[in-house]
């Protein structure tokens, strides 16, 4: 079964890993039409981030820019897969690669309860 639509869903990053430039106060707000996806997102060390990128099935491929609290601008490439959690939210696992610079990680976002 293929998750509902990203449009106008709100997520947070909860994996803990930080290997990269986002956290737990960064909060991405994500858009979908059709097979397109992007997502505007900050808070905590991201002044201001951008993705844009694909939707096939569960699978996102996209890749990031964005602009750090200290003023540093970084991008890279991801790719996620979608998961519905019991409760009906979202989640995302992804693998991502910085391209400005060395790097890998993985990542969990959740889909924010409605308020």
């Amino acid at each position: 079964m293929t998750a509902p639509s990203l449009d106008g869903r709100r997520f947070r990053d909860v994996s803990g890993d930080r290997s990269g430039d986002v956290g737990a106060d960064t909060i991405f707000d994500y858009h979908q039409d059709g097979h397109v996806v992007w997502a505007r997102y900050a808070g905590g060390g991201i002044a201001l981030g951008f993705l844009v990128g694909t939707r096939r099935a569960d699978i996102l491929s996209f890749r990031y820019c964005h602009l750090t609290s200290d003023g540093e601008t970084a991008n890279g490439r991801c790719e996620s897969t979608i998961a519905v959690l019991p409760d009906g939210r979202l989640e995302c696992h992804e693998r991502w690669q910085w391209e400005s610079r060395l790097g890998t990680g993985t990542s969990v976002i959740r889909e924010l309860s409605p308020e």
